[in-house]
Parts: structure tokens; sequence; C-alpha cells
């Protein structure tokens, strides 16, 4: 799966048009497909969807600012914004700025426990020993987790850096057998255990489903 570009809307994919979206969903990019296909089997036509880059996975330290840029950018614009990004790392940092600019965002620590449902990832206990992948970290492996972290070129590497892990849980959005054998031979590249759980869209379901201008 391709992020979206930075601001690209729906508009351009023809679910919105001018005057139609009162309720913009700022998202990380890495949730663009999943949020396309929820708008587009409800029958959203009041959101649109602008995307920061899905790379910001990998820096966190980046997403409030940008969330902010974005804010500032289309307030004037739409009825309400709802940020869905969980707190993907920012140690509270975006929970606070949204609360000081007074736009909504999705509830959880992680998109790993809202698409399960964050009651069920709750229900979990303490998996610190595992490692997750949903449908788009699984369709882009290399780029997001084996050439980010120099294994391509370094694979002795693997040990020291998954040593403490012991499972790699794959939380399937969809139901494709070909991600799933592609997630079971990630499990094997990063020498763990395999897991598959099918979340569907869990709490972004319910959280997008909940919005009204």
């Amino acid at each position: 799966m391709t992020a979206l570009p930075d601001d690209r809307t729906l508009t351009e994919h023809g679910l919105a048009t001018t005057g139609q979206g009162r309720i913009l969903l700022i998202a990380c990019g890495a949730l663009a497909r999943e949020i396309l296909a929820l708008i587009r089997l409800n029958g959203w036509q009041h959101m649109t969807l602008t995307c920061l880059p899905a790379k910001y996975h990998l820096t966190p330290e980046k997403i409030v600012d940008a969330v902010r840029e974005a804010v500032d950018k289309h307030r004037k614009s739409y009825d309400r914004i709802f940020v869905v990004y969980a707190d993907c790392g920012t140690g509270g940092l975006l929970q606070a700025e949204c609360d000081r600019l007074g736009v909504e965002m999705i509830a959880g620590p992680h998109c790993y426990s809202f698409f399960e449902g964050n009651d069920a990832f709750a229900a979990h206990g303490d998996e610190i020993t595992a490692f997750y992948l949903t449908d788009f970290l699984v369709k882009q492996f290399d780029a997001f987790v084996w050439k980010p972290m120099g294994l391509d070129k370094h694979p002795e590497l693997r040990d020291m850096i998954f040593g403490n892990y012991t499972k790699l849980v794959y939380q399937a959005q969809t139901e494709d057998a070909a991600l799933e054998a592609k997630a079971r031979t990630c499990a094997e590249r990063l020498g763990l255990e395999y897991e598959y759980r099918f979340t569907g869209y869990g709490d972004l379901a319910t959280s997008l489903s909940a919005l009204k201008t």
C-alpha cells in the first residue's frame, strides 16, 4: 500500500465535493487506505481526508507540529476537525496539543490498540515482547521495518534488535491469504513466532461512525 501524498483529499478521489466536506480527518498516511475504504463502505460524504506522511511512524517527534500546522491550515474551511492519530509515541503531547487546539483525536496508545479495539487490546495484558504488524506494515515491511533498522545491510543486527521479542502479531484489517503468507515470512525473517489476529477496523470504524456534523 502506498500512502497518499500530503494534503491529498477525498475530493480528489471523487468522494466529496465542495460544500460536502464538513468534517476534516487529519490522519497518518499509513491509515489512508483503511479510512478511504470505510468512507466508501458507509457513504460518509460529509468527511474529507488529508494525510500526513506515513514515515512519521518512524519519527513521532514530528507528529505534533505537523498536526498543529494542518489544523491551522484547514480550520476555517471545515465545521469540525478530527485527528486520526492515537498517541503514537508522542508521550501525551499530541493529546495535549489537540486539547489546546480544541480538536478531537482517536483514543488509544497507538494504532495497534485501536485496530484491535482498545478494550480488547488491553485484555491481552502486557505484551511487551510482541512486535505488531498491520496490513500497511506487512505490505511495506521492507520500507518501514527492514531497511530503516539497517537489516538490509547488516542482517546480523536482527538478534540484537529483536532479541527480546518473542512473537510477531499480524493484526489483519482484511482477510487476504497473500498478506497472511507475507506476514508469516516477515516473522520468519525476524526469527519470531507468528500469531494472526483478524481485527478488522476496530475502534477506527466506531470512532469515525460516531462523528456527526
